[in-house]
């Protein structure tokens, strides 16, 4: 059984849209683990994900924000589905500026993880997302 975030991520989430090495098309955010369990990521905010003119794309802020949140529960040496996803927009996040992605683990009820992260940009939250994860053991139990 795989037990180490890294490798729960390289071998079973390799082609993910948001943090995939190996999908061609994906944002290619790399989640570091944090002393408390939680994850953190810095995200270009580039042109490509635009929405509105000057402002990325509420879907790839939720993305982003579920990614963060679907690491930590690698982090715990699980891997989880996304159930349930409440996405609160704050301010704008601008294109062309860096923007900072984390997650943690709010309650572990195991099946069921409450997860929660926040998406800042110049030192201002510029949305939050809260989530449940539901455990998927099987995606974990090869060899």
């Amino acid at each position: 059984m795989i037990t180490d975030a890294s490798a729960i991520d390289s071998q079973i989430h390799k082609n993910c849209v948001v943090c995939g090495s190996s999908n061609d098309r994906g944002l290619h955010v790399e989640f570091i683990p944090l002393a408390d369990g939680g994850v953190q990521a810095f995200f270009q905010c580039g042109k490509a994900y635009e929405g509105y003119a000057g402002k990325i794309h509420g879907g790839v802020i939720s993305a982003l924000l579920d990614g963060a949140m679907t690491h930590c529960i690698f982090q715990q040496g699980d891997a989880g589905v996304t159930g349930e996803l409440k996405v609160r927009y704050r301010h704008p996040v601008e294109v062309g500026q860096t923007a900072i992605v984390r997650g943690w683990i709010k309650r572990d009820a195991t099946p069921l993880y409450i997860t929660e992260a926040e998406l800042i940009q110049d030192g201002q939250v510029k949305a939050t997302a809260t989530a449940k994860f539901m455990a998927q053991p099987q995606l974990i139990e090869r060899g």
